[in-house]
């Protein structure tokens, strides 16, 4: 059976084959509707498919974006990957993800090979992104949206949440349960003091505790971001002599190891420890007790870095330092900071900074 060509749905739909790649490619001319219609009616009926890869030669772009994680098994980063998924497919594009595991050479690999298969643009989840990775994307004069972080490498367009005001919010509703003090878990040794959320978020402890008057020296613990680990680094430091009554956990996931290390060591939460994260992934909700965070809104960051990075405007010069869209905070009160609350009602968000 012979291929059905573009010229094959023109004749049928009473119209030129301009027309009908208009139709397909959503511009960049208008189509009328009742002609749009006769061209939808016809591909249907002829089953034509458009060739992806030729298009893809002869506009040098792909429907393609790609996006880099630093791990998409930690659940802040999967969700946050399924909602740009989300979004594109609503823009009629489709989404590679590559995991750097927090590594510059993984970064680099993956961003090599987007940029090499011409993809519409890239969203990155970047975190310190080194001097080599931002020369990979100014030699290809790539769109690019930095999602969530900001390194101090590449200055462009990003989406990134309030994340110390999330984290004022949080720890002055600790410090308002009484407790003489909040200890913090934050980032990993090597974690960049700039444009980094975990330092944001120690940053923003480190202000709600000085604004209450109350030190944070030795009161700030280095741990992975991820449960697991956070779990090891709890298990030493609940177990030890100076026990904290309360802890503000960077990720939601670290907090999730915290609470498993209490449970083993028969520490009360919320009676004898204070629990509370931030991001606000799905399963804080389910914890045993819910777990209090700080609600970043994922799907509008995502919808609002897809909507960026197919911004023709990003590769006008002079444009793409200027696009910074920051999105407020929410503290989500649960259990596991010791109020009776456990529902999904966001709070009040806090003021931007």
């Amino acid at each position: 059976m012979a291929k059905v060509t573009r010229d094959d749905v023109a004749r049928l739909a009473g119209t030129s084959t301009a027309v009908v790649s208009y139709v397909i490619n959503n511009g960049p001319r208008p189509v009328a509707p009742a002609t749009r219609e006769r061209v939808l009616a016809a591909i249907k009926e002829l089953g034509y498919r458009p060739d992806r890869v030729a298009q893809a030669m002869a506009s040098r772009r792909t429907d393609l974006i790609g996006m880099i994680v630093p791990d998409a098994r930690q659940p802040f980063f999967a969700e946050m990957a399924h909602a740009v998924e989300q979004a594109a497919a609503e823009r009629g594009k489709m989404v590679l993800v590559g995991n750097s595991d927090y590594r510059t050479e993984r970064e680099i690999h993956y961003l090599r090979a987007f940029l090499g298969m011409r993809v519409s643009g890239l969203i990155l989840v970047s975190q310190g992104m080194s001097e080599q990775a931002a020369s990979e994307i100014e030699a290809w004069d790539a769109r690019v949206v930095l999602l969530h972080e900001r390194p101090e490498a590449i200055d462009d367009v990003a989406v990134v949440t309030d994340d110390i005001g999330g984290a004022q919010l949080v720890t002055r509703h600790l410090l308002e349960h009484g407790h003489p003090y909040v200890a913090c878990l934050g980032g990993v040794p090597n974690t960049p003091a700039v444009g980094d959320p975990v330092a944001d978020h120690v940053e923003g402890w480190r202000r709600a505790m000085a604004e209450a008057g109350r030190s944070t020296e030795g009161r700030l613990f280095e741990a992975p971001y991820n449960r697991y680990d956070a779990y090891q680094v709890a298990l030493k430091l609940l177990a030890g002599p100076d026990r904290p009554p309360a802890i503000f956990c960077s990720t939601d996931d670290q907090a999730f190891g915290v609470l498993r290390a209490a449970r083993e060591l028969r520490i009360e939460v919320p009676t004898e420890l204070a629990v509370a994260g931030f991001d606000d992934v799905k399963e804080a909700g389910l914890t045993d007790p819910p777990l209090t965070t700080v609600y970043s809104d994922r799907p509008a960051m995502a919808r609002a870095a897809v909507d960026l990075v197919l911004d023709d405007s990003l590769r006008v010069a002079g444009s793409r330092r200027e696009r910074v869209k920051l999105f407020p905070s929410a503290l989500i009160v649960r259990r596991s900071c010791g109020c009776d609350g456990g529902g999904p009602d966001l709070a009040p968000f806090s003021t931007l900074r």
